[in-house]
């Protein structure tokens, strides 16, 4: 019951009440509080002048707030009258309880009388210090008020219930134990207080004084009082009138107050009122026994959290652990393999030692023999061998000039250990959400080891995360422009691996992937960065090729089986960037004109390159050569080709632009200017002509000289 003890308190005093009156607002105060919370209104306030114009309603007049204010809204510890220059601003206080109090105008005139029959000055104002209703009080005082005779039982059995020693009820700060209680006042005093409040003299000696204990038993056994009327002292309450909301006596019917009301009988209405409470406080309690199990939950939930947290520690440990001995193992491997390369290095470096020393050994022989026969003073004898010697020098001496004495092998490791996919997967590693409160799918997860790049193309593969609960119907993969742009989705699908061709050369794209099902979209993974290659490294296309194009050195190499001319593609297309690329001749017979360039991707593959709008090409036979688009031959050159002739296309997309070299020469002026789309190396020839594809080759230096001049 502990528990319910601030609901005994009077906000005011912040001790149990005492004879508590009810207000109109149905909070509760003690009579003596209410008396000292009382201040004195203006006359033009009173209930008397607002009857007298007619403006008065009820017996109890609320003020009007926006006239009145009773408290400080600024919280500044003073209430005033706001609607009177006269009225006086009197300083305020705050019960135990935190409440504000306000003082009396006036001290209250020395009587002996009780509360409830002690005169209140005229004109006097309450306000509840709970709702702060403020109310003009009427002829009545606090008589006008009900008494809550309910509430004083509950405190008396509340007080009897505990087991500590009963305290004086007029100590004003620690309460001191109560010596002996006044059945008359009802009032238990400590002997400083007995002595000073209740002196035995006067009418007071008549009062019995009995020790605390028995006059709690008297309390206890004392016959509870009935609730009288208010407004008739002498007449009980036997009926409840429906509309007021308040027990009403017979002769509050008689006077006619409530006429047009709905009446009931008051123990009719008793049980009523009970059961309509029991059955509110069912629900309540309910809902009590709900938080009840609602907090041991929690508390469940904090042991569960610390033992989870424990194990999920090790769990962590462990993972990490296990990732430290792959790492150890690796390093293993890596150092035995460096190990094995130093091995090599130090044999072929030994082996060369114990080669050059032998030959030195030889070579000194010879030379000091040579010298000795040099002093032999006999010109036939030294004739007889003379040849024989100086082709032996000779011979030696073009052993040692044929990289004898080149290291056969350098003191430079070549190995260099990529680590930046592991410190980047490092860096990437994250924890996952295992379990999702929606059933919307898991971020997805880019599996780097399997991202790569490949020229302008661009392999990316993802998963879910492990122990995802809630399945992917597919996934939406997005890529930026290559310049820090908007992403664009390029992929939609419930793979999970995705090739992007047709990007851009050297430049770097940004990638996420997030996955969705029927409820919404996951979050973007984090994102990956890609850089394509700087050069285009490609073959010819056999998908694309005619029929009767032969291929062969990993289809780097074609020829035709028809005497008419057939074309073939590269497989890379180009969209932007300057890209180069060349042909060797392998073969040419009987003055074939093979022709080189670039063309669409649906260029007639049974004509000549350049024959149709589809490509932009040179012709040349072993004298001259020709510029042709859309069967327009323009800008014949001097200069032809035969078999080893080199042959390079150099396609500048930043500047649109179309031109050629024969043998590291430039064939001609710019052969086309104002290119620009999607295009694909190319070349039409017969069966008199086979030529090599070479790639990843750099720009020639004349061509940068002149661009960079330019």
């Amino acid at each position: 019951m502990e528990e319910m003890e601030e609901e005994l308190k009077c906000p005011v005093c912040g001790s149990f009440y005492r004879e508590p009156i009810i207000l109109p607002c149905f909070h509760n105060i003690c009579q003596a509080c209410a008396r000292n919370i009382l201040v004195q209104t203006p006359e033009s306030e009173s209930p008397q002048s607002r009857r007298a114009s007619g403006s008065g309603v009820s017996d109890y007049d609320y003020l009007d707030l926006d006239k009145m204010s009773l408290y400080s809204e600024a919280d500044s510890g003073y209430g005033s009258y706001g609607g009177f220059a006269s009225a006086p601003t009197t300083p305020c206080q705050k019960s135990p309880n935190g409440v504000r109090v306000f003082p009396p105008a006036m001290p209250p005139p020395a009587t002996h009388l009780s509360p409830a029959l002690a005169p209140v000055p005229r004109n006097s104002c309450i306000t509840c210090p709970q709702c702060h209703r403020s109310l003009i009080l009427d002829d009545r005082g606090l008589r006008g008020f009900p008494k809550n005779r309910v509430l004083e039982g509950v405190i008396d059995r509340y007080q009897q219930s505990k087991a500590a020693a009963l305290k004086c009820q007029l100590c004003e700060k620690a309460p001191k134990e109560a010596t002996v209680m006044c059945e008359q006042c009802d009032v238990f005093y400590c002997d400083p207080c007995r002595l000073r409040c209740h002196p035995p003299r006067g009418p007071l000696a008549k009062h019995r004084l009995v020790p605390p204990a028995q006059g709690r038993v008297s309390r206890r056994l004392s016959p509870r009082k009935v609730s009288t009327c208010t407004d008739h002292e002498l007449e009980n309450h036997s009926m409840y009138c429906v509309q007021c909301k308040m027990p009403v006596c017979y002769q509050c019917l008689e006077e006619g107050k409530h006429s047009s009301h709905e009446v009931k009988a008051l123990g009719a209405m008793w049980k009523l009122h009970k059961s309509q409470l029991s059955q509110a406080l069912n629900r309540l309690s309910d809902r009590a026994k709900e938080a009840k199990e609602f907090l041991v939950q929690l508390r469940n939930m904090v042991q569960q959290i610390q033992e989870n947290s424990v194990e999920f520690e090790a769990c962590l440990v462990a993972q990490c652990d296990a990732l430290i001995d792959a790492l150890n193992r690796r390093k293993a491997q890596l150092l035995g393999r460096v190990n094995k390369e130093r091995e090599h290095k130090l044999k072929v470096v030994r082996d060369q030692i114990s080669h050059c020393t032998v030959k030195l050994r030889q070579t000194t022989g010879l030379m000091e023999y040579c010298l000795e026969v040099i002093k032999e003073n006999d010109p036939s004898g030294f004739l007889q061998i003379s040849d024989a010697l100086i082709r032996r020098v000779h011979l030696t001496e073009d052993q040692w000039g044929k990289g004898t004495l080149t290291p056969r092998m350098t003191t430079d490791f070549d190995l260099s250990l990529d680590n930046s996919p592991l410190l980047q997967s490092i860096h990437q590693l994250d924890f996952v959400q295992m379990k999702t409160s929606s059933p919307v799918p898991a971020t997805p997860i880019l599996q780097l080891e399997e991202c790569c790049t490949h020229n302008n193309s661009a392999t990316l593969s993802w998963k879910q995360p492990p122990l995802s609960t809630v399945p992917a119907e597919g996934y939406i993969l997005e890529l930026d422009d290559g310049n820090g742009g908007q992403f664009r989705e390029v992929y939609v699908g419930k793979e999970t691996m995705c090739t992007v061709d047709g990007l851009h050369f050297n430049s770097t794209y940004n990638a996420r992937i997030k996955a969705f099902n029927k409820t919404g979209v996951s979050q973007y993974s984090k994102t990956l960065v890609l850089q394509t290659s700087e050069v285009a490294w490609f073959a010819f296309d056999p998908g694309s090729a005619h029929s009767d194009i032969i291929f062969s050195n990993d289809n780097l190499t074609v020829t035709c089986s028809s005497y008419d001319d057939r074309v073939v593609l590269g497989k890379t297309g180009f969209s932007k960037g300057i890209h180069y690329w060349e042909f060797t001749v392998d073969r040419y017979d009987n003055h074939p004109d093979p022709a080189f360039g670039v063309a669409r991707i649906d260029v007639m593959k049974d004509v000549m390159l350049g024959k149709d709008d589809k490509a932009w090409a040179m012709y040349v036979d072993n004298n001259r050569s020709w510029f042709m688009h859309n069967n327009s031959h323009t800008n014949r050159t001097e200069g032809g080709i035969t078999k080893g002739a080199t042959i390079g296309v150099l396609l500048d997309l930043n500047r649109k632009t179309l031109t050629f070299f024969i043998n590291d020469a430039q064939q001609g002026p710019i052969a086309f200017e104002n290119v620009e789309g999607l295009f694909f190396p190319a070349v039409s020839l017969n069966r008199n002509v086979q030529v090599t594809l070479h790639t990843g080759l750099p720009v020639p230096d004349c061509y940068s000289s002149r661009a960079s001049i330019a």
